[in-house]
């Protein structure tokens, strides 16, 4: 299953009021897995940033001035994401935003169904509890040390890994999957059966010497439910 988690940043906290989007980072993951393949764009907002924001993200107006407009990344954008779920912390906030720039623009919005939040996943998982992608990744140990402020794509890179966690973690990495055609997942294919049984590597002197020792135990031992 193809799915994009993605992050965006913004001038602030609402489309409505006229907050743009200043930053898109997408990772790509299939069966939860990051196969490798990034989304990243700076956006001119054509508005200023608040100071707050510009401490958050480290994003300044003159740092985006030269940047593309939405109109201009649209495309990539788009055909980065394709069909795909879109996989969000905070979903409603991103999905706000990126429908909001659709718009806009004349495009068609992505439907409620399209994506998916992790932090109603959190909640679920871990109630009563801080559940922002900080407090996840110290909850799996993940660590902080690529981020020194908010980037789309930093944020989108560490939910990508939360994601997995809450998806079954380490035991999802091991697992082996059959590959069912219509391309690569990237994960290695479950190996068919083979066709004989390997041959038993016991000598008929430990087999002799272990029927000894069952037989010593008597009638009742649990051995001899085993012993063949």
């Amino acid at each position: 299953m193809r799915e994009i988690v993605f992050d965006t940043e913004t001038t602030g906290l609402s489309p409505a009021d006229g907050d743009r989007i200043t930053e898109i980072g997408c990772v790509e993951v299939i069966d939860f897995v990051p196969t490798g393949r990034e989304y990243h764009c700076y956006v001119n907002p054509q508005r200023s940033l608040p100071p707050k924001v510009t401490e958050i993200t480290g994003l300044t107006d003159e740092f985006l001035a030269d940047k593309p407009l939405f109109a201009d990344v649209v495309e990539d954008f788009m055909e980065f994401v394709g069909d795909a779920r879109m996989v969000a912390h905070n979903a409603e906030f991103d999905k706000g935003f990126v429908n909001a720039e659709l718009d806009r623009h004349g495009r068609s919005v992505l439907p409620h169904e399209r994506f998916h939040c992790t932090l109603v996943m959190a909640r679920k998982k871990f109630p009563g509890v801080r559940n922002s992608l900080d407090s996840l990744c110290d909850r799996f140990r993940i660590s902080l040390e690529t981020r020194d402020v908010h980037g789309a794509l930093v944020d989108a890179r560490l939910l990508a890994k939360v994601y997995l966690e809450l998806n079954g973690g380490r035991e999802r990495r091991l697992d082996i999957f059959e590959k069912t055609g219509g391309g690569d997942s990237g994960l290695v294919a479950k190996a068919p059966p083979r066709p004989e049984a390997l041959p038993s590597l016991v000598t008929e002197r430990e087999r002799a010497a272990h029927s000894a020792f069952i037989e010593e135990m008597g009638e009742n031992a649990l051995w001899s439910l085993y012993n063949a």
